[in-house]
């Protein structure tokens, strides 16, 4: 059936197959509600599911082929309307009866005849309930929309954060052209192998992983505190200009230090990069730099970095080397198992061999 009536704010459907019903509801209702009707369950469900949908529905029990009941539990079972209330009308008065409508997700139960007020006063409780809990859906729905606004916006200060500190590290040594880029992915790919092993899977969440990813690019940014003389050398550096260099390490993490202190807090999304600068060049045997730190004391974003860094340094060419082949560069990683590197980690780079020859062919200098 068409729209009964074209007033108020609240819709409402009214499913019956009696026509003197229908009309004794159109007389009572539609100087406070749109109406639309329905003369069978089955029209009822179509009305119902359509938009926009009804504010209320008044539901029958009896009806050829699909009965109110039926009805009800289809609505009920349906994400598009099952918050809707339904008021059953019915002739059907005993109390089974009654307690069987509520079963089946009827917000009340009204008996035939039907009195005007009552039906006024029940309809308006139901749809202050509806309304009550609208309000609320919609203010959960801005605050969700506000929580994720404000989680982006944090995600984009972190970002520009990295690329800030990375783009300063980057303008003193321009020789590593994209050695950022290529052992960020790395170290990525590593992550992601490493993600379901018992020994990582605690830290290496997704939300984790992509900050351990983004870190990455801040692991040589103590570079910046090491004179040109000694940075910029064409050439090896002998064993007093490698103990400055080695400096960098501590640096790296005392400028993200510094950096925190500027912002009056400790900014937990620069954990991982202070770790990843300070600890890359320790060894899993004790035998590396700053600390002399061992095994698991070594954090475990700075022991993924440690074989990309290692990796990617074999297989670049730099004036005081030539580069090596993937082939030769494995060999290195794969004897450096247990006394260099975090066994776990070897055996996650030789299982990822293909994504860092592609990662290297990708970004290569």
């Amino acid at each position: 059936m068409s729209p009964m009536a074209s007033r108020g704010s609240h819709s409402l459907l009214i499913i019956d197959d009696s026509p003197e019903v229908l009309a004794l509801a159109n007389d009572l209702l539609k100087q406070d509600y749109r109406l639309k009707a329905a003369s069978s369950g089955e029209k009822g469900l179509q009305l119902a599911r359509a938009e926009p949908g009804p504010d209320l529905i008044l539901l029958d029990v009896l009806m050829p082929g699909v009965d109110g009941y039926e009805v009800c539990r289809q609505l009920k079972a349906d994400a598009r309307t099952r918050h809707i209330p339904v008021l059953f009308l019915s002739s059907l008065d005993n109390e089974r009866d009654q307690e069987y409508g509520f079963e089946v997700g009827a917000a009340d139960y009204i008996c035939k005849p039907i009195s005007g007020p009552v039906l006024h006063a029940r309809i308006r409780n139901q749809l202050a309930v509806k309304d009550a809990h609208d309000f609320i859906q919609d203010k959960n729905q801005f605050l969700v929309n506000e929580v994720t606004k404000r989680a982006k916006e944090m995600e984009f200060i972190q970002d520009v954060t990295i690329l800030a500190l990375a783009s300063l590290a980057e303008t003193r040594d321009q020789e590593t052209g994209n050695h950022i880029r290529r052992t960020q992915d790395y170290v990525l790919a590593l992550a992601q192998q490493l993600q379901h092993h018992p020994h990582f899977s605690l830290l290496l969440t997704r939300t984790n992983i992509d900050l351990i990813h983004k870190s990455a690019s801040l692991h040589d940014i103590g570079k910046v505190g090491v004179s040109d003389s000694i940075l910029l050398k064409p050439g090896r550096l002998n064993d007093v200009e490698f103990e400055e260099m080695k400096r960098h390490a501590a640096l790296g993490r005392q400028a993200i230090e510094n950096a925190e202190r500027q912002l009056g807090r400790s900014a937990p999304f620069l954990t991982f990069a202070k770790q990843i600068a300070n600890s890359h060049h320790e060894k899993w045997d004790g035998s590396g730099y700053p600390e002399g730190l061992t095994g698991e004391a070594i954090p475990i974003p700075a022991r993924l970095m440690a074989v990309a860094d290692v990796y990617d340094a074999l297989i670049c060419r730099r004036v005081y080397k030539d580069s090596m082949s993937h082939e030769q560069a494995r060999e290195i990683i794969i004897e450096g198992k247990g006394s260099h590197f975090d066994p776990d980690v070897v055996e996650a780079f030789v299982a990822v061999e293909p994504e860092f020859l592609g990662i290297a062919e990708r970004f290569g200098d």
